[in-house]
């Protein structure tokens, strides 16, 4: 029987806003059972479905473009498989889009480069005021930074940094962080680099680069 392997893209928030990566794989599991699926299973002494999510995504951030692949043990067709899944997602989730891609595909996880975010920060400065801290930031030759005892230079990391809007009490800024396996960074480093890393903050993780 030919297995299939599906790519969901879905968005993820509400109350699943401050769900682990571990335990976002759990809710996709009982929503993939509760729709009867034909999930395939990994083999060994403890079987588990096979799913994949392509990046953690960090604790109480949203995202609108996540993506997480799933393995059936039988070929269905793309409709019946959102016209069963969607009415029973958990809170939280919805999903946007998803793709038949083939089995030998290489994992997402070790492909993807970068994430695009987008942040909302209370911070009562002008435009002007944004866009000169921005274009600074973005000159720096270094940016030492520092995270669980560990020392860091930020600069590398950040890609693309850009103010959307700015109202003298919120801003909204778009970035463009790295995000490989051996070099990620956080878009609180970003904040805190523009000297606002103290102020309350919703960060939206856009899309996954790959």
């Amino acid at each position: 029987m030919d297995q299939q392997r599906l790519r969901f893209t879905f968005a993820k928030g509400g109350a699943l806003v401050y769900t682990s990566h571990l335990d976002l794989l759990r809710v996709w599991e009982r929503s993939l059972r509760r729709a009867g699926l034909p999930l395939s299973y990994s083999r060994g002494f403890n079987p588990r479905p096979k799913l994949q999510l392509a990046a953690a995504l960090p604790l109480g951030a949203t995202g609108s473009a996540e993506i997480l692949d799933v393995w059936l043990g039988r070929r269905l067709p793309l409709g019946d498989v959102l016209r069963a899944l969607l009415p029973v997602l958990a809170p939280g989730l919805s999903v946007s889009e998803v793709l038949d891609i083939p089995l030998d595909e290489q994992a997402l996880q070790p492909r993807i480069t970068s994430a695009e975010y987008g942040v909302i920060v209370e911070w009562d400065a002008s435009a002007e005021t944004v866009q000169t801290g921005i274009e600074c930031l973005l000159a720096a030759l270094e940016l030492p930074s520092a995270r669980r005892g560990q020392h860091y230079d930020l600069r590398p990391l950040i890609e693309a940094l850009w103010l959307e809007h700015a109202d003298g009490s919120e801003v909204r800024l778009g970035m463009r962080l790295a995000a490989r396996a051996s070099a990620t960074a956080r878009p609180e480093a970003v904040l805190e680099a523009l000297g606002v890393g103290q102020a309350a903050a919703r960060f939206d993780r856009r899309r996954l680069i790959w």
